[in-house]
């Protein structure tokens, strides 16, 4: 790997800043897991970057010097993006650096392939719901990466919500059970308020009794064996 830099153990980095990265870096944020001046995000334009100054991040349209001033990196670009990404960045990747891809689809030989050797490499695949800090997220290890990095993922990002460390088999899966999954309950969710509002209940409330309804998800195993 290339001679140490100096990144700040302190400090959390993402490169690329859509609306998951958006969603990761506010659920860490509103847990007080890590402070807004102490998160860093790059992306080649402005276009989201003001979303994180919003927030009170820094930010910046160089993603080596994210990688420079940080030690636990978000890869949060489009798939396809990513490769040159890692590509760009690799010659300043260090021991000190745990690298972060949450990437879908992009398999972990993969990015260690684009990254030197022994490069600190997971996979996470989180759901929009973290920036509520509801979410669902799993998270599978590198060859490099050990129980510190996985102990040290997980407790930030329990601060979104659920956190689990699964074989990276499992990951894609997630993608489309949680990640997906989200926009099929909130279609669920739209069709149970519709039809009260059909049988004459004002709008406002039918959709806010809908949300409720879905939100204790302990009951549901209660609910599908109640006419058994």
């Amino acid at each position: 790997m290339a001679a140490a830099a100096g990144p700040s153990p302190g400090r959390v980095g993402f490169v690329g800043a859509g609306r998951m990265a958006e969603a990761i870096a506010q659920g860490l944020i509103r847990a007080g897991k890590v402070e807004a001046q102490h998160v860093l995000a790059s992306a080649p334009t402005d276009r989201n970057l003001c979303h994180f100054r919003a927030l009170g991040c820094q930010t910046t349209h160089s993603n080596q010097e994210v990688l420079q001033s940080c030690s636990l990196i978000f890869f949060a670009t489009k798939p396809h993006i990513l490769p040159a990404v890692l590509a760009e960045v690799a010659p300043v990747v260090t021991a000190e650096h745990i690298l972060v891809s949450v990437a879908a689809g992009v398999s972990l030989s993969t990015l260690e392939e684009l990254l030197p050797p022994t490069a600190r490499v997971l996979r996470v695949s989180p759901n929009l719901p973290c920036v509520v800090q509801e979410g669902a997220v799993v998270m599978a290890r590198g060859r490099h990466a050990g129980s510190s990095e996985v102990k040290l993922l997980q407790t930030l990002l329990e601060a979104c919500g659920q956190c689990e460390e699964v074989p990276e088999a499992h990951v894609d899966i997630h993608t489309g059970l949680s990640g997906s999954g989200v926009a099929f309950v909130c279609t669920f969710s739209e069709a149970l308020a519709e039809g009260a509002i059909k049988m004459g209940m004002p709008s406002g409330l039918a959709h806010r009794i809908a949300a409720q309804t879905l939100l204790a998800p302990e009951c549901w195993p209660l609910a599908s064996t109640s006419g058994s």
